[in-house]
């Protein structure tokens, strides 16, 4: 069994961030590639156990020969039975595989910044979530046939799904660390003038008030993640059916 994980990003400084950090800490590699610069991509999953495709200035409806070949290449994780995840752009490009469509809010509105989201009933019924989340997107995306939305939103209703029995898309941001937003917010800050986005201060005041129920939830949403295709010595097993429950004291990170 392979214990590395193939990380897909956009741009030449991205990182995967606190996902990435958890990730390791579970005891898998992280294989990073870039499409966008040249970097291929794995005919097969064979050599991974897992796959996340993260989110990037750009849009799913993008022409660039990348944007198509990470569209297409999502089916080799689903036709491997690999876990999958994307997340924002790359939640976006999985709603796309599957025959959902992508567009911008019809009135311009944006999410930049922390919003509430809530679980529908089958999200209950996999995990406890958050109140409130960090976005950074202007387009959202229709819930493909066969997919199953697991919360949803006010301004962008579908925030999270599944489809099968281990591929997730997530249009928020739970890989963000203090740097990152620190970077998102300087280098961005043109997108914090947008309709519906936040200040920059909210950004930071938001971070104090849910951040730490965003971690607790992602490491809770990884385990049970990887636990639908594959598992690493590091991972407990039987938790009894999907719902898992960690202690605060457990998160590290």
């Amino acid at each position: 069994m392979t214990f590395k994980i193939l990380i897909v990003v956009h741009q030449e400084t991205s990182s995967p961030g606190r996902v990435g950090h958890m990730l390791e800490g579970m005891g898998y590699r992280l294989d990073i590639r870039r499409p966008r610069f040249g970097d291929p991509l794995p005919e097969t999953m064979d050599d991974h156990a897992a796959a996340v495709i993260f989110g990037g200035p750009m849009s799913a409806n993008d022409g660039d020969d990348f944007i198509k070949q990470e569209i297409d290449w999502i089916g080799v994780p689903l036709r491997d039975k690999k876990p999958f995840l994307g997340i924002c752009l790359g939640a976006q490009m999985l709603a796309k595989h599957l025959g959902g469509s992508v567009a911008p809010h019809p009135h311009g509105h944006a999410e930049i910044g922390y919003y509430r989201i809530r679980p529908t009933d089958a999200g209950r019924r996999l995990t406890w979530w958050p109140e409130q989340v960090y976005q950074w997107h202007r387009d959202g995306f229709t819930l493909p046939r066969d997919a199953t939305l697991l919360a949803e939103a006010e301004i962008f209703p579908e925030q999270a799904f599944s489809f099968g029995r281990s591929a997730y898309g997530l249009q928020f941001h739970p890989e963000l660390t203090l740097a990152m937003m620190n970077r998102w917010t300087v280098k961005g800050a043109h997108r914090l003038l947008l309709p519906g986005a936040k200040s920059r201060a909210e950004h930071f005041s938001g971070r104090a008030l849910h951040d730490g129920a965003l971690r607790r939830w992602l490491r809770n949403f990884l385990k049970f993640w990887m636990r639908c295709g594959c598992e690493s010595p590091q991972i407990e097993t039987g938790f009894g059916g999907g719902r898992l429950e960690l202690p605060i004291a457990a998160i590290k990170s």
